[in-house]
């Protein structure tokens, strides 16, 4: 088994989650995502997006990395109230992002599963994630448990793209999933 441990990010984590959320992207999305786009992301121009997450005082947002023996942070997860409206559901899980090397080893449902629980604690009922229709993530969340509820269309660099909706109905039963204990 690998290990991690799944926390909330504090200061000091903003680096390696911008890290992981360039590199993530640019594994995960060539052939999907311009290679112009992917070339041009750098680690410095996403730190202080993640720094000002990590100073917010949103009580309706979390955000968790996992983070290895040693300090590096390999993945994270952030969500938080559904930002469009335009759909029944109430919580949105924002983002969901590992390094290659340490996808599907688990890492990826603990870290859902932590912030789907800060999110059912809230009270909020139905979930609501979304992925680019060519990501391989999309049967990632089928697996768990998630159904396809919506498409849009998204320009990402000069691509137009189509994005899916996953909705849960039940965050209770999504909380309920198996997710090793946290450091909070």
């Amino acid at each position: 088994m690998f290990l991690v441990q799944i926390r909330r990010a504090r200061e000091g984590d903003a680096e390696g989650i911008a890290r992981v959320h360039t590199e993530s992207w640019k594994t995960t999305y060539r052939n999907i995502v311009p290679d112009d786009f992917l070339d041009h992301l750098t680690t410095e121009s996403r730190i202080s997006q993640w720094e000002q997450t990590i100073r917010s005082d949103e009580k309706n947002q979390i955000l968790v990395v996992a983070e290895q023996p040693g300090g590096n942070i390999v993945g994270f997860a952030c969500g938080g109230r559904e930002r469009e409206g335009k759909l029944p559901y109430d919580a949105e899980l924002y983002a969901i992002y590992l390094l290659e090397d340490v996808q599907q080893k688990g890492i990826g449902q603990q870290l859902a599963v932590q912030v789907v629980r800060y999110l059912h604690s809230l009270d909020m009922k139905g979930l609501l994630i979304w992925a680019l229709e060519r990501n391989s993530a999309c049967r990632f969340y089928e697996k768990m448990g998630g159904s396809p509820v919506h498409t849009q269309p998204i320009r990402i660099g000069e691509q137009d793209l189509i994005e899916i909706a996953y909705g849960w109905e039940n965050l209770n039963e999504f909380a309920r999933q198996e997710a090793p204990p946290s450091d909070w």
